[in-house]
C-alpha cells in the first residue's frame, strides 16, 4: 500500500454544523473518520452520528465511525492502569492497530479528517494517540484548528513541548524522545479514567 500523504484532523467543537462544513471545505475534505468513542454530544446534538452523516451526505462529504477502533476509551481492561487508560497499551492492541488500517485504507480514495470533539488538538487523543501511530506509518498529519487555521503535527508539537515546558533541543535526548516525554505527560492530564475500574483496583 503506498503512502497516503496527508490526513487531516478537526475537533467539533460548538460549532455549528455550518461552521464545521465550511472547515472541511476549506481543506477539500472528502471524508470523516469520526475517532469519538460515542458518536453523540449531549451539548452540541447537531453532532450526533445521524444528523452529522446525513448533513455531510448533503455535502458529498462520506462518514464513517471509527470510534470502536480509534476511540481513548477502551473496552479493554488491559489498557488501562489505576482506572487511566494508558495510550501506549491502547496502540498495541489488535482492535487499534486495525482501525488505523481502516484509515490507512480509506485515505488511499478519500481525504480524510479524524473528527472528535475537542477545540484544541492537545486536549485531544486524536493528536496523541491516533496522529502519532498514523506518522509512524508514513503519514503527514495536519490540524484544522477552530479559527480556520492549519497546523502541521510537527507544529503541535513543538506547542507540546513548550506547554509542559521541555526544551525544543536537549544535548542528552533525540527531539523524538523530548516529544514521547512530553505525549505521555500530556497524557497525564487528559486521558480518560474509568472511575470503577479505580474504585476496583483501590479495593
Amino acid at each position: 500500500m503506498s503512502s497516503p500523504g496527508v490526513i487531516y484532523t478537526v475537533g467539533h467543537s460548538t460549532h455549528t454544523i455550518e461552521m464545521l462544513l465550511n472547515l472541511l471545505e476549506q481543506n477539500d475534505i472528502t471524508a470523516i473518520a469520526d475517532v469519538r468513542s460515542s458518536p453523540f454530544s449531549r451539548h452540541n446534538p447537531q453532532f450526533n452520528k445521524d444528523t452529522l452523516s446525513a448533513e455531510l451526505r448533503k455535502r458529498g462529504i462520506a462518514y464513517v465511525f471509527v470510534g470502536k477502533e480509534l476511540g481513548a476509551r477502551s473496552n479493554d481492561p488491559s489498557c488501562y492502569e489505576s482506572g487511566k487508560v494508558r495510550y501506549g497499551r491502547l496502540a498495541k492492541t489488535s482492535v487499534f492497530k486495525a482501525g488505523i488500517e481502516r484509515v490507512l485504507s480509506g485515505a488511499q480514495k478519500y481525504r480524510i479528517a479524524l473528527m472528535c470533539a475537542e477545540k484544541e488538538p492537545l486536549d485531544c487523543h486524536r493528536t496523541l494517540l491516533v496522529s502519532r501511530a498514523l506518522e509512524q506509518r508514513g503519514v503527514s498529519i495536519v490540524h484544522i484548528l477552530a479559527d480556520g487555521r492549519t497546523e502541521a503535527q510537527t507544529q503541535t508539537m513543538s506547542r507540546l513541548l513548550d506547554l509542559v515546558g521541555l526544551p525544543q533541543v536537549d544535548m542528552f535526548r533525540s527531539h523524538d524522545e523530548l516529544v514521547a516525554t512530553a505525549c505521555e505527560l500530556r497524557e497525564e492530564r487528559i486521558a480518560y479514567v474509568d472511575e470503577a475500574l479505580a474504585e476496583q483496583e483501590r479495593s
